[in-house]
């Protein structure tokens, strides 16, 4: 009798002893994969097992059925979704729930010991290789968060959310929507990372290393719900609720509505950090083996955020440097010269932003799509998304250097706005043919994109209240000084073919393409020449294009339980659109004339990812082992100088070497213990030198910024009866801040832990479950987000975000 593959234990369906794998895998590991993602999932949305087959004697009859008719695809992938047409109903998903190749799946166990709510990227920072650090510990805050991937940037990795590409997840994005905004975290049930090049089939114009894929949970098909509430440090809470309709007819039409709002409270100073979201999604069966999926999100943030700070402000003025918030006098005695800024020998002039009066940030998101997913005949589906997406953004600073010209305050708010609204498709057709599944497809997006920048007046001390970061925008009446204002239309169009081919049962081929094209028209049409400086901002078109992106790869299960892969792919990104002083962006530079010259010069960023890995899975332990390299070729990179209100960039092109070893071990030493760990080596340099303004910078083999060359993760897990408990830490060596090397930030530890317990049934509800986490333990004070202002060639720079003190986190919930 065949083994399971993967955990050895879970809890059975019906909460309460526990039942062995190999009492459930006598139909061989395809069975056993089926049973295993069916319960984890099960018993995740409560309730999918329902009738007959909740018992261990039917649920163990169902496993033989499925395992009858489950044979594995031609693809590799997981078996699809089995459903018996009875009252023994199995609900089986079709998502894959372990690692294989260069793809890694987050772990679910993960999610499940973090505060509800909480950014689901901060799970996939637990992966080998995956940087991801935030301002605040759930992570809403998008000025403050970063992820890495094996040095690769969140701008420069493909991302998609049921299919819907997310694009461009950075702070201000003009060009996509982050992850925390697109969906509530909650009903994330999988996330797929693929560390190596990425697959050619995920629409992306952004992909250069790798590839992270979200799904939501679909709706159950047993009537019910969700509702969690948290509360936490410095006031801070979350509600959470969900309602299933179960299927409500014949045909297995089934939907559900989520709702959260979240509430920190800054743990620096006064303000919150709030977050509204309601999700809603149906499914609709057609026939026995097609569906239509719609899903909706509305998602609003309103942010007070955190200060910048440079090394030099740091060392002199403290780790905890507020905003003046509300202390609008304070702020006008700075503004007005009555009362010196603080400063150091080592400050510099574009410092002095250190005490501003308020900051922060409002958006307002929409994202939609429909998913068609039909079966034409029994060896070709048809696979197509239809999105739309639209964003709002206003980011606020109070600003010292401009009076308010309508009241004569000495201050004023800046307000950065922008707007975009994107709107594609996406269409695949995917045929069986013998041992070969073709995948064949397009895709594509329109979007129309807007930023500006305008100033409003901000009263006489004593004669009204000042103007609050977070609107509402009715209060602020009309701006009496615009900077500048860009209107951008860009088309994405690609089209890719591939063919996953398995000679032989244990061996699996991928060999494929893609072909790209982004076409980027418009810029500057307006300039307040009095403010830039110059006659005229940016205005043009950029083109990038390629009919001809190569993808292999291969994967060999040589032994029981042992794996060996490889990756290989070239890859090409589309031109960010960036306004003035914006960063790595063409239309960022200070003047027409220096974007002329460079659309002469520049070309599409485009690099060669390698990935050779070993895998090994059996009942109690998990182990894996990857080696890579990067070429990469015109890369562009911004530095920035000035002060944070009006910043001025610096852009050129340069190589960039990679290698890098990822490392990770999962062991079940113990009955009801799992300890994890991994390790991370990565040596990324410069290939060229760069500079700006007639200077020329060493930055040739100079290691590259913002990403730690090693790093260490561990997590000890305890599950006994209905009592589970945590402990995890992480390790992130020391971190370049500045181009050239000379400025870093120095290494951290950073240890969680959280215990949980669950009541069971009690009353109405089901699973009532309490839970405890503590954010930063030991408290340790460390830089979280690098280079959200962009990074200096040398020196100093007002560009370094403070990660969250330790904070405390409750949570009860349950199901009804």
């Amino acid at each position: 009798m065949p083994k399971c593959p993967a955990f050895p234990r879970i809890a059975s369906v019906d909460g309460r002893r526990p039942t062995s794998w190999r009492r459930l895998c006598l139909s061989g590991a395809v069975t056993c994969l089926t049973v295993q993602v069916a319960a984890a999932r099960d018993m995740a949305e409560g309730g999918a097992v329902s009738g007959k087959a909740s018992s261990h004697r039917n649920l163990h009859r169902a496993a033989l059925k499925a395992g009858q008719k489950a044979a594995p695809p031609r693809d590799g992938t997981a078996p699809k979704a089995v459903e018996a047409r009875s009252s023994d109903r199995l609900v089986v998903s079709s998502r894959r729930s372990l690692s294989r190749g260069a793809e890694n799946v987050a772990s679910t166990l993960i999610m499940k010991q973090m505060v509800p709510g909480t950014n689901v990227m901060n799970a996939v920072g637990r992966l080998p290789g995956v940087s991801f650090s935030s301002t605040d510990p759930l992570g809403i805050d998008t000025f403050g968060t970063s992820t890495y991937v094996r040095g690769f940037f969140m701008d420069q990795i493909g991302y998609t959310l049921d299919g819907i590409p997310l694009n461009d997840q950075t702070y201000e994005s003009n060009n996509g929507v982050s992850i925390i905004q697109a969906a509530v975290q909650d009903d994330i049930a999988h996330v797929t990372v693929s560390e190596g090049p990425g697959g050619v089939e995920v629409p992306s114009t952004s992909t250069l290393g790798g590839t992270i894929q979200f799904e939501t949970s679909d709706p159950t098909a047993k009537r019910g719900g969700k509702v969690s509430q948290s509360f936490g440090s410095y006031g801070s809470m979350r509600t959470y609720f969900r309602g299933d309709t179960g299927e409500i007819n014949k045909t297995g039409t089934k939907a559900y509505v989520s709702f959260t709002r979240a509430d920190e409270k800054l743990w620096m100073g006064s303000g919150d950090q709030q977050q509204k979201q309601v999700q809603a999604k149906i499914v609709q069966p057609i026939g026995h083996d097609s569906k239509i999926k719609a899903f909706f999100n509305w998602s609003s943030l309103a942010q007070w955020g955190y200060p910048d700070y440079s090394l030099a402000m740091i060392n002199a003025l403290g780790w905890r440097i507020p905003r003046l918030y509300p202390n609008y006098a304070k702020a006008y005695a700075y503004a007005s010269g009555d009362l010196d800024l603080p400063s150091s020998p080592a400050m510099k002039a574009n410092d002095d932003q250190a005490y501003l009066y308020d900051g922060g940030q409002v958006q307002i998101d929409y994202t939609g799509g429909l998913n068609l997913d039909f079966a034409l005949t029994d060896r070709l589906r048809w696979r197509s998304v239809v999105y739309g997406q639209s964003d709002t953004g206003y980011y606020t600073y109070s600003d010292y250097d401009q009076p308010s010209l309508g009241t004569g305050a000495p201050l004023s708010m800046s307000v950065w706005s922008t707007r975009q609204e994107r709107f594609g498709l996406t269409s695949s057709l995917l045929y069986d043919l013998d041992k070969h599944h073709i995948d064949a497809g397009v895709w594509f997006e329109n979007n129309n994109q807007q930023e500006s920048l305008s100033w409003y007046n901000e009263p006489v001390l004593g004669q009204g209240s000042p103007l609050a970061t977070v609107g509402p925008w009715t209060t602020y009446g009309p701006a009496f000084k615009q900077g500048y204002n860009y209107m951008w239309h860009t088309n994405n169009f690609a089209a890719h073919i591939q063919d996953v081919w398995r000679p032989f049962k244990n061996l699996r081929l991928v060999a494929g393409f893609k072909s790209m094209l982004a076409h980027t028209g418009g810029g500057a049409d307006y300039n307040n020449a009095a403010y830039t400086g110059v006659d005229a901002l940016p205005n043009g078109g950029m083109t990038a294009f390629d009919a001809f992106l190569p993808h292999f790869g291969a994967s060999w299960q040589f032994l029981p339980g042992h794996e060996l892969y490889f990756d290989l792919a070239e890859n090409m990104r589309s031109y960010l659109v960036l306004p003035n002083g914006g960063g790595n962006s063409l239309w960022s530079v200070q003047s027409q004339e220096i974007f002329r010259d460079l659309q002469k010069k520049v070309k599409p960023e485009r690099d060669w990812v390698y990935t050779v890995g070993y895998r090994y899975t059996n009942r109690n332990m998990q182990a894996s082992l990857a080696g890579y390299h990067v070429d990469a070729s015109n890369r562009l990179q911004a530095a920035t100088q000035g002060t944070i209100l009006q910043p001025i960039s610096t852009v050129a092109q340069t190589s960039v070497q990679i290698n890098g070893v990822d490392a990770g071990l999962t062991l079940h030493p113990l009955k009801n213990v799992t300890l994890y760990n991994s390790v991370s080596y990565m040596h990324g340099t410069y290939g060229d030198n760069i500079g700006g303004a007639g200077v020329t910078y060493d930055t040739k083999g100079k290691r590259l910024v913002n990403y730690p060359d090693f790093m260490y993760k561990g997590n000890l897990a305890y599950n006994w009866r209905n009592l589970e408990a945590h402990f995890d830490v992480q390790y992130f060596s020391r971190r370049y801040f500045s181009y050239t090397n000379d400025t870093s930030v120095p290494g951290y530890w950073l240890a969680n832990a959280g215990a949980r317990y669950n009541f069971g049934n009690v009353g109405l509800t089901k699973d009532l479950t309490i839970s405890f986490n503590v954010y930063n333990l030991f408290n340790t004070h460390y830089i979280s987000m690098m280079g959200e202002n962009g990074n200096p060639f040398v020196g100093d720079y007002q560009s370094l975000e403070r990660g969250s003190v330790r904070q405390f986190f409750g949570t009860v919930s349950t199901r009804f």
